[in-house]
């Protein structure tokens, strides 16, 4: 084994941690802390994807990660725009 892809699976153990963390994160009461927590959960499965691509050189696990951030700023910035009257 190389040492890139010993990194990539470490980079996924601890993303995995990070996603176990953010899914606490997530289920808190307030709103706003929920989207938080999704919005980590966003990165950290786009992180993932994008590791699981380098390893098994699979090239569209890149395009769905994009997809995925892509997404994730577009709910936050509408949360964000709705939650200004508060």
């Amino acid at each position: 084994m190389d040492l890139l892809l010993i990194s990539k699976i470490f980079l996924l153990i601890a993303f995995c941690i990070f996603t176990l963390a953010a899914l606490r994160l997530a289920t808190h009461k307030s709103t706003t802390m929920g989207i938080v927590g999704v919005d980590a959960i966003t990165v950290s499965v786009s992180v993932i994807l994008v590791a699981l691509g380098g390893i098994y050189g699979i090239g569209f696990f890149r395009d769905i990660a994009l997809a995925l951030v892509l997404l994730g700023i577009v709910g936050t910035i509408a949360f964000a725009t709705v939650n200004r009257g508060d």
